[in-house]
């Protein structure tokens, strides 16, 4: 699996919008605004991919657009990082335009670099995980480094720092609070903080027992259950067979399963369904391991607890729930395919190796 090099001061980092163009409406604009003023703060020098702000209806029209920027992101020497500006739900239309380019591919393994986000940003994930990329699921662009209040969530502006350092090894901790989702994101938010809730629970065994150690992968859990139905879009599967996207039986007993539920937040019978989807397929049984995000809100906590004790009844694979990753804030990142060790009965993360190249120049 190929890293990419760490973030210095004066690094170049591009936005690309590869599924939702809202960044581009003008809703957003106090949003971008802020972001690209924080992005400034740390050193770093934005750089606004040609198409990232063309809006919603263009994006979604034209998703060869939203590739393109996401090539001339990688190919760009001077460019260190890549950020999200959001997620959405057609990211899977990108891949065949990238997955069809050589020289996008090329420049991927050639030109490595830090790529940011999550929910349906999993498909670009796990696309570049196919091409040898170790991505990260984490902030983008509006959600975190545009927060309304007057500075970005502590817990999660840490972990975004550690794009800037070259740490051997570390433990994910759980957040000692959570935030309330805004029930608004107009300009009359700025400046005001969101609503702060003390965690009660901490990170929680569902299933199982022991010490693991694998490579970390997953994200979205209804983005991976549409790469495998067609829910939302039915050519998604064939996009995802066509370029052989997710692992083989063989590949996934080498992986830590990470899943979380979207701003959507499904009612526990649709969860049911989709891991139900993922038992079928045998990926629960053959994984060494699961992680869950907490839930957005805490909505339907005890239900979703519920329904993986339910799905796992007849599984040995452990599962630790209310993991800071995902749609609910705060946001830690997760690394794809780096080696990490989950101790169950004592409920900690550990990564095991650094996630970045130290710069080599």
């Amino acid at each position: 699996m190929i890293k990419p090099e760490k973030l210095n001061k004066g690094d170049k980092i591009a936005i690309v919008s590869l599924s939702s163009g809202i960044l581009g409406m003008p809703y957003c604009e106090h949003e971008l605004k802020i972001a690209l003023k924080r992005l400034k703060k740390m050193g770093l020098i934005p750089v606004i991919m040609p198409n990232a702000l063309k809006g919603v209806d263009y994006l979604k029209e034209h998703p060869e657009a939203r590739a393109a920027d996401l090539k001339q992101a990688f190919i760009d020497d001077s460019i260190k990082g890549i950020i999200c500006a959001i997620g959405g739900d057609d990211t899977y239309r990108t891949i065949p335009y990238l997955m069809e380019d050589e020289e996008f591919k090329m420049a991927v393994k050639n030109n490595p670099k830090i790529f940011t986000g999550f929910s349906d940003t999993t498909n670009n994930h796990l696309m570049l995980n196919k091409l040898g990329l170790s991505t990260f699921y984490g902030p983008c662009l509006i959600a975190d480094i545009g927060e309304l209040d007057n500075d970005m969530i502590p817990y999660t502006k840490a972990e975004f720092y550690k794009f800037f350092t070259y740490e051997l090894n570390y433990e994910i901790k759980s957040s000692q609070v959570w935030y309330k989702e805004r029930k608004s994101f107009g300009i009359e938010e700025l400046g005001k903080p969101r609503e702060v809730c003390k965690e009660e629970h901490g990170y929680e065994k569902l299933n199982g027992s022991g010490i693991i150690t694998g490579k970390l992968y997953g994200g979205c859990i209804e983005s991976i259950y549409d790469a495998f139905t067609g829910h939302r879009y039915s050519d998604e599967p064939q996009v995802f067979e066509k370029y052989n996207i997710f692992p083989t039986n063989e590949e996934w007993k080498e992986k830590i399963l990470f899943l979380e539920t979207s701003e959507e937040k499904p009612k526990p019978k649709e969860l049911e369904k989709m891991l139900i989807e993922l038992k079928k397929r045998k990926i629960l049984n053959l994984v060494k391991g699961v992680i869950v995000g907490k839930p957005q809100d805490e909505e339907y906590y005890e239900d979703y607890k519920d329904i993986y004790r339910k799905v796992f009844i007849d599984i040995d694979t452990p599962v630790l729930f209310n993991v800071n990753f995902g749609h609910s804030a705060p946001r830690c990142i997760i690394p794809y395919d780096i080696e990490a060790t989950i101790d169950y009965d004592e409920k900690r993360i550990f990564i095991n190796e650094p996630i970045l190249e130290n710069n080599k120049k």
